[in-house]
């Protein structure tokens, strides 16, 4: 769910902010996990159409996370550098309890701000 989404449903008023708050962090950390499991069992088929992340971009991610280690997935929700960092993840092997920590409370604190910040 964007941020233009979110703040538009909060301004309406017809969903509780606690709703659209719950639904769009796991709908993040969910597509997050997705992103994982490509990294983790799918590379193979990195440069297809339908891989979410370039070749240059994924390299990029795995000298963040390599560098920074598992705390750089706090970012995971940043355009541009948060699906290769969650593609790192899985590529790097970070155990999947540690990966959902990290990504879901960086994606719960992008929508806390966001919604906080909409009257």
């Amino acid at each position: 769910m964007s941020e233009a989404a979110v703040a538009a449903a909060a301004l309406t008023a017809e969903t509780s902010r606690t709703a659209l708050f719950l639904s769009a962090t796991a709908g993040n950390v969910l597509g997050a996990l997705v992103n994982f499991a490509l990294g983790r069992f799918f590379l193979r088929f990195e440069g297809r159409s339908w891989f979410p992340v370039s070749s240059p971009a994924r390299r990029k991610a795995e000298t963040l996370f390599t560098r920074y280690g598992q705390p750089v997935l706090l970012f995971s929700w940043l355009p541009i550098i948060g699906d290769p960092l969650t593609l790192a993840a899985g590529l790097l092997r970070t155990p999947l309890t540690i990966f959902l920590v990290y990504v879901t409370i960086g994606k719960a604190a992008r929508y806390a701000a966001l919604l906080w910040l909409t009257p």
